[in-house]
């Protein structure tokens, strides 16, 4: 019998404990920064987090030396894609950089399964260095299907006909649909597009009763925003679609979006965006922001009408991510796009940025939103998105205050990843 294959970085056993001393500890809920805390790990688990000198050293531990250093939980990045079109090395480069840049999770927002079903097990047993992955298997209707990213993602099969990637309408089996997503081993169900606000709550009932999430884009087209919220979902994707809410005609398909006043909306805001983001606070909806995301598009655009719409989104986009979270819904940092490979930090980075400096939101609540709230949107609440005994050892070093400046959640001395530790130093020192 062949030998299974290598795991260099796979968790370390139970039994092998390590004790992180002396950092300020920004634990991932609404406590205050607490300085001079240890943090036990015992393998891949959080055992205790208490004062430095009320902790003591279980006999035959690792002590590691953090005076100085400050630890955030892992950050979680809620909105990646892997896979479209599958590139296995550019997707390992990515995962990797994630990881030695404090990432220790994501949410795939549906890719080809194939690939990234076979990552997030690579991953998650130790044979390539990336965070955890939680993805979706997509929901659309028919006419979605021609979209060319559908192609790319189904190759050697039709679009809309996989497990991963399904065409629904009024005569699917949604049972069925829902069961052959879940068999992808999804986290989740995605509804992207041209499905009526009937068709979703019937997904949502239906993946409620086969124990699975559903996340969704923010409107779906001609599913309205309130809707898509009223239907349950877990999570919603994209602020800006939010603005949907405010069209004067009807929603009627993914391709045939109503014309808005950005300008307008991205000024004095909106009655009924005020009424949605209260009702999403009610239902504990997620908001997926991918707020920076215009900005990078607009530096993507190649001549100047696309980089003049994409701006006034930019400013769609945080005047709405701002009023969200001074309405009290919470928001998860998603990015949807990655930044050159070139580049020494990933999208995230940026988001974080993003969030405090154009949407007004303070560092310590950006930092539960990309920990805590990110945990939350991949169902993984009670494992992982805060520093506490009993959670995954998943957590972040670094060398300078993150709530005196966003900026410093880039300053990565180390990630703690299922209790094993990535140096910084090991990835920036690592041959181009």
């Amino acid at each position: 019998m062949d030998e299974p294959a290598p795991t260099p970085y796979a968790p370390p056993a139970t039994g092998s404990v390590t004790v992180y001393r002396g950092a300020t500890l920004i634990d991932g809920t609404e406590n205050a920064p607490r300085p001079r805390t240890t943090v036990v790990v015992d393998g891949e688990t959080i055992t205790r987090v208490g004062p430095d000198e009320q902790v003591e050293t279980p006999e035959g531990a690792q002590v590691v030396d953090l005076a100085g250093r400050f630890v955030v939980p892992g950050l979680i990045d809620s909105h990646q894609h892997l896979a479209t079109p599958p590139n296995r090395p550019v997707a390992e480069a990515a995962l990797r950089r994630q990881l030695y840049s404090g990432i220790t999770a994501i949410r795939d927002m549906a890719d080809d399964l194939r690939q990234v079903g076979d990552l997030a097990r690579a991953t998650r047993v130790g044979e390539i260095a990336g965070p955890d992955i939680h993805y979706a298997a997509l929901m659309a209707g028919p006419g979605f299907f021609d979209d060319p990213r559908t192609w790319q993602v189904s190759q050697g099969e039709t679009p809309g006909q996989v497990p991963w990637m399904q065409a629904i309408d009024e005569s699917t089996d949604l049972p069925l649909a829902v069961a052959m997503a879940r068999g992808t081993h999804a986290t989740a169900i995605k509804v992207y597009a041209d499905l009526p606000g009937h068709t979703v709550a019937a997904i949502v009932a239906e993946a409620r009763r086969q124990g699975i999430m559903v996340w969704a884009h923010a409107a779906v087209f001609p599913a309205s925003p309130a809707e898509v919220v009223a239907a349950g979902v877990d999570a919603v994707s994209h602020v800006t679609l939010l603005a949907q809410q405010t069209a004067d005609e009807p929603l009627s398909s993914y391709k045939t979006k109503p014309v808005l006043d950005l300008d307008r909306l991205a000024r004095d805001g909106d009655p009924r965006l005020d009424a949605l983001y209260a009702t999403m606070r009610e239902h504990g909806t997620i908001l997926d922001a991918t707020a920076g995301m215009w900005l990078w598009l607009a530096d993507q655009a190649e001549d100047t009408e696309g980089k003049e719409r994409a701006l006034a989104n930019d400013r769609l986009s945080a005047k709405l991510t701002g009023d969200a979270f001074r309405a009290g819904v919470p928001i998860s940092t998603g990015t949807d796009y990655e930044t050159e490979p070139s580049q020494p930090l990933p999208a995230l980075h940026s988001e974080l940025a993003y969030l405090v400096k154009r949407c007004g939101i303070p560092a310590a609540d950006v930092i539960r939103s990309a920990t805590a709230i990110g945990a939350a949107s991949l169902g993984a609440a009670d494992v992982m998105g805060t520093v506490e005994a009993g959670k995954l050892a998943d957590f972040v070093v670094l060398a300078a205050d993150p709530i005196a400046d966003i900026d410093n959640l880039g300053r990565v001395v180390c990630t703690v990843k299922r209790g094993r530790r990535f140096d910084r130093a090991e990835y920036e020192g690592a041959p181009a």
